[in-house]
């Protein structure tokens, strides 16, 4: 496993994160731009890079912004807009082969970076605005994508269960934004917030290759135009603890089969000690094949098409998904919360702590040999502010005891329970 560290540096308020390496053929290059998730901003920072990637100053057609990324021997580039914790991240990649393997004098880390340069801070315009074209039919690609989620019955509610959960929280808001929000954006609107985006958003470059520090912030230099006069720094977030009532949820819509989500609120997060063991639990519980949800509750009883659970270790915040035939709700909320006492009494059998270990150490291992894969575990550490290499990480994993296990479990408490069932009166 490849153990070498990200070499740090910074320019323009831009904090830059090299791992100069010969065992990619390509330059793996991406750029996260973070901001508080907010009601008032979150739609608009959402659609910004949606419009970035329709033209530049340079190639203001959509076609030629295309063609530019094949002049660059087919470079990939693309973006995603998530949230981490309490906060919105627009992540701009591209993965642009190593010069030496093309042949000739091309400088394709020196033209990559003129491209995004390019991308993120000159814009195509037109009257000093983003082209109001652009915008509509961005606007429109968003409202689609969000509306896919309510046709998605598993997502959507994935995403009301944490809604209700979070109601009072940011983290309540889709990283996307909101369906209402989008029709009123106008051009002139949308370019007063993408400046304010670009100067105000915590910004993380990374580039893991054939490239060193010096390079890369020569790079920077030359092809980012920003005026940026603060760095902002992440955040440690505080998990919130809620009240002791468990708040249940029945939605009701024209479905054939049931979605019984659930939230639990911890108080372990990414930078606690004991994170190790909050990833076990949650891998135990619910993260594999082989975990107590979808053997219990799936295999044995078949109560559930599936069932599963996922961890946000920035946010504090573990949720169950599974899909139940509507009359089965009772009973399949029964033996779920039954899984969760197991979890706490420390029923662990030594097979599942094994499995569970192993699937854990495979993760982070594949993890080591892809770009982008290591740049996203650095990038937890920069967000988290917690300082832990994947060596130490999977050396944690190692010396999990089911005690502490138990003891991680006792820190997940059943916060909401959400069922989606059909409109059929009971």
């Amino acid at each position: 496993m490849n153990t070498a560290e990200f070499e740090r540096g910074n320019r323009k308020q831009l904090r830059i994160h090299v791992l100069p390496t010969t065992r990619f053929k390509t330059f793996a290059i991406s750029l996260y731009a973070g901001v508080p998730l907010r009601e008032d901003t979150v739609t608009h920072t959402a659609l910004i890079p949606f419009v970035l990637r329709r033209g530049t100053e340079s190639y203001p057609e959509t076609t030629q912004f295309r063609e530019q990324l094949e002049h660059l021997y087919g470079a990939g580039f693309g973006f995603d807009v998530y949230k981490r914790g309490d906060y919105q991240i627009v992540q701009f990649r591209m993965d642009t082969i190593n010069d030496s393997f093309v042949g000739g004098e091309e400088q394709l880390l020196d033209r990559s970076f003129a491209f995004l340069g390019e991308v993120l801070t000159k814009p195509a315009q037109e009257d000093a605005h983003f082209k109001a074209s652009y915008v509509q039919a961005e606007r429109e690609t968003v409202r689609k994508k969000l509306e896919s989620i309510v046709n998605d019955k598993m997502r959507y509610a994935a995403e009301r269960c944490i809604e209700e959960m979070c109601k009072d929280e940011p983290y309540r808001l889709h990283p996307l934004g909101e369906r209402k929000a989008l029709s009123s954006i106008e051009p002139a609107e949308l370019t007063m917030a993408y400046q304010n985006w670009l100067s105000a958003a915590s910004m993380d470059l990374y580039v893991v290759g054939d490239t060193t520090l010096k390079e890369v912030e020569e790079l920077v230099e030359r092809h980012f135009s920003l005026e940026r006069t603060v760095s902002s720094d992440y955040q440690a977030q505080k998990a919130v603890r809620g009240d002791q009532d468990v708040n249940t949820v029945i939605e009701k819509l024209n479905i054939g089969q049931g979605k019984l989500n659930m939230g639990l609120r911890t108080s372990i997060t990414y930078e606690d000690d004991n994170y190790a063991a909050a990833l076990l639990y949650n891998g135990i519980l619910g993260g594999y094949p082989h975990s107590k949800l979808f053997v219990n509750v799936r295999e044995k009883e078949s109560l559930a098409y599936y069932a599963s659970s996922r961890y946000d270790g920035h946010k504090g915040i573990a949720t169950i998904q599974s899909g139940i035939e509507i009359p089965h709700y009772e009973k399949a909320v029964a033996i779920i919360k039954q899984q969760l006492e197991e979890m706490r009494s420390g029923n662990i059998t030594d097979l599942e702590m094994s499995q569970t270990k192993a699937m854990i150490r495979n993760l982070l291992k594949e993890m080591q040999d892809a770009a982008f894969e290591i740049i996203a575990y650095d990038f937890n550490r920069q967000l988290s502010g917690k300082d832990r290499t994947v060596e130490e990480l999977l050396a944690q994993i190692e010396q999990v005891s089911k005690q502490d296990v138990r003891e991680a479990a006792e820190q997940f408490r059943l916060d909401t329970i959400y069922f989606l069932r059909d409109e059929k009166e009971e």
